[in-house]
């Protein structure tokens, strides 16, 4: 019996319960199917992905266009594209109002809004390659994070987390740090879908406790809540031999057990006290602009090295339709002093080479701009077809720029792949094959890039 054939059984028998509880065990029990990763020498081992939650504009980051400062206001002919809602009337070219330089040893471009960002590009593998196909923003964050425009699919961190499991059982392998406002889409963003729920993304609080109840109620000892679970687990277990297909029952009291151990660890982990004046003051911890950012992405830090496979950081919104140079400005200058101390961060503790550090948004944006408001408004339309995203640690290429727009920034036209590619090479990075992890579900096995991809080997070191 090959292995599908066994996988398939287990779907339709007792098994599928077995095979639940052995995805919550130690991450490193090689006996599982799915726990030994298909490229043993791949360096990365845990993933840290910050999604800039509104596209951000490559224009005016990371991919300078001259020829825009020429064209400045004049008027721009679109035919055969997908528009947004936002696309109406007569288009014009918009330059950027930002300031391009060349920053480290490598040459990088990127404009001079982000000072703390230039000190570490040499970390950095941009690439400019990159199409989606989605032009608003629920569709392109589902594609971006699961593969399907529609949603309902799983999130890449849950098939990490199917594929690798957690390095700590007393944490989920995926965590996700959302802002106080969920992105467009909400928590289907970082679902397990068709998988097992105990490949969800766990999302933590930005404010307060980051998990409720996570402290037992005043009163309630550790012993008690022992027993209690034991209780439970008796009760559930009966009814799920009764009912051997209902995995659901099965995960709830994985996530029952997990809750309970959390209880002895979230708690210190999410504290900063420990933390050095020092370190604060790297990521930007009570400063006002960098301070919510900055806790998140040093939170970033703390659960990787503990062991948590895959974590995702929201920042919300670059969606900058309008007065581009205070909206963009605005945002990098909340996140450029923590992703740069992240990554310093994780390369003074040597977790850079095995940590993957992602940087994108769902889609890039346009060279032009309508007229609103009586004049043209110096911001940006979505573009599926040309977006710049970055990579650092992980066995990346770092110091690389890697394929190229048009001269406008209009297009990709150098080193050009769909999204469903840089899934794959996003796992292949991870040490997983794409076309290897599948899991069986409405009559067929099905993988995050829906029907393959091809591994896109110039970001891979």
């Amino acid at each position: 019996m090959d292995r599908r054939e066994f996988l398939y059984g287990l779907n339709t028998s007792l098994g599928s319960i077995a095979l639940s509880a052995m995805l919550a065990d130690d991450a490193m029990a090689e006996e599982s199917p799915l726990r030994v990763a298909h490229y043993p020498k791949a360096k990365a081992k845990h993933c840290i992905f910050l999604y800039m939650e509104g596209g951000p504009s490559h224009i005016d980051t990371f991919d300078p266009k001259p020829k825009l400062k020429e064209l400045h206001e004049q008027e721009f002919q679109r035919s055969g594209q997908e528009q947004s809602a936002m696309a109406s009337g007569k288009r014009y070219f918009v330059q950027t109002p930002f300031e391009f330089k060349k920053s480290g040893e490598s040459g990088a471009d990127i404009t001079t809004a982000w000072p703390h960002l230039e000190k570490v590009v040499d970390d950095i593998c941009f690439y400019r390659g990159l199409q989606v196909t989605s032009v608003n923003h629920p569709a392109a964050n589902y594609h971006v994070n699961t593969g399907n425009r529609f949603g309902g699919d799983p999130a890449i961190g849950a098939w990490v987390n199917l594929g690798l499991g957690t390095e700590n059982k007393d944490l989920p392998g995926f965590v996700v740090l959302p802002e106080l406002s969920y992105p467009q889409g909400g928590p289907a963003n970082w679902n397990n879908g068709f998988l097992p729920t105990d490949f969800q993304g766990t999302a933590f609080r930005p404010q307060g406790s980051p998990l409720l109840d996570i402290r037992p109620p005043k009163g309630v000892t550790r012993r008690q809540q022992r027993r209690n679970l034991d209780l439970l687990a008796k009760l559930n277990g009966k009814h799920a031999e009764a009912h051997p297909q209902h995995e659901q029952l099965k995960a709830r009291m994985n996530n029952y057990e997990l809750a309970f151990r959390m209880q002895t660890q979230v708690p210190d982990l999410v504290s900063i006290e420990d933390e050095t004046q020092v370190t604060r003051d790297l990521y930007g911890i009570d400063n006002p602009t960098t301070d919510n950012f900055g806790r998140r992405c040093l939170l970033a830090r703390k659960l990787v090295e503990k062991g948590v496979r895959f974590v995702q950081v929201y920042a919300s919104s670059w969606d900058s339709h309008d007065y581009i140079l205070r909206a963009h400005g605005s945002m990098i200058e909340r996140v450029d002093q923590p992703i740069a101390a992240l990554l310093q961060d994780l390369k003074q503790r040597g977790l850079l080479d095995e940590t993957l550090v992602v940087w994108m948004g769902e889609f890039g944006r346009t060279p032009d701009n309508g007229i609103r408001g009586g004049g043209v408004r110096y911001g940006r339309d979505h573009n599926p077809n040309a977006m710049t995203v970055w990579l650092a640690g992980g066995g990346v290429k770092a110091g690389h720029t890697i394929g190229a727009t048009d001269d406008v920034g209009m297009e990709a036209v150098e080193v050009v792949h769909p999204l469903r590619d840089f899934h794959v090479t996003l796992l292949r990075l991870m040490g997983l094959d794409d076309n290897k992890l599948t899991y069986f579900h409405a009559g067929r096995y099905k993988q995050l890039s829906q029907f393959g991809g091809e591994v896109i080997e110039e970001l891979i070191a």
